[in-house]
């Protein structure tokens, strides 16, 4: 069963999660944190509209919202954390992920981007690199968003059937979909090797869209009080 929230609960919490969420851009901004917020999910999962809801009453001059695609041909001649490394953000920012690093045992492992050797070293590759931003002072959050098979199904309908929407599905995603099964071990893999008490994963259960922004917003809130509090104690 979907976890779900009814209407009148979700406009309440959602003003008040996004106030709070602000306070921390802003504390940030004065204690010098610089924050980094991954965010990854099948195709549809809802990732935009969660970070849209997350960053709604921050500065946009803190932020920056960097969606990833496939990398163009500078970067595909570098390592491949190179191009991410370049959008890391320096004290007193917070850099929002749209896909991420991640993406290397993820859709280069199942499309054979990557070969075996090349995504299982990945795994230690981006451990220490998260090590690194942590140790830096850098607050990372990696948010999962999850929606199941038929969810997914409807939202790609739904896109196709309005105008407003089309520009969000593409042939791609329906190729990726017949590949479902491969990337859930992908997934599970990931959440396996590289879920750590400084780089945490998040698991954000999508299938009702109110529920995920709003499961978002709470973690943003409770970390970053956490790490706020640290600077003081």
């Amino acid at each position: 069963m979907s976890l779900g929230v009814d209407e009148g609960t979700y406009e309440v919490e959602l003003k008040k999660l996004q106030e709070e969420a602000q306070g921390i851009a802003y504390k940030f901004y004065t204690e010098q944190i610089p924050c980094i917020i991954v965010f990854e999910g099948m195709d549809a999962a809802g990732k935009g509209g969660a970070i849209q809801r997350l960053t709604r009453l921050m500065d946009p001059r803190g932020l920056e919202v960097i969606p990833i695609s496939a990398p163009d041909e500078t970067e595909r001649n570098h390592h491949y954390l190179w191009r991410f490394y370049r959008n890391f953000p320096p004290r007193r920012r917070i850099a929002i992920f749209d896909r991420s690093w991640y993406g290397r045992v993820l859709v280069e492992r199942i499309e054979g981007f990557a070969s075996a050797e090349e995504w299982n070293r990945a795994y230690e590759e981006i451990n220490q690199m998260e090590k690194h931003l942590h140790n830096f002072g850098t607050l990372m959050l990696k948010f999962l968003i999850c929606i199941d098979k038929d969810e997914q199904l409807i939202r790609f309908q739904d896109r196709e059937n309005e105008a407003d929407k089309l520009y969000k599905i593409t042939d791609e995603d329906w190729r990726n979909r017949e590949k479902w099964d491969q990337y859930l071990t992908a997934f599970d893999e990931m959440l396996l090797k590289t879920n750590t008490n400084y780089a945490p994963w998040i698991i954000v259960e999508g299938n009702n869209k109110k529920y995920a922004r709003l499961k978002v917003l709470k973690n943003f809130v409770e970390h970053g009080k956490r790490i706020i509090n640290q600077k003081y104690n």
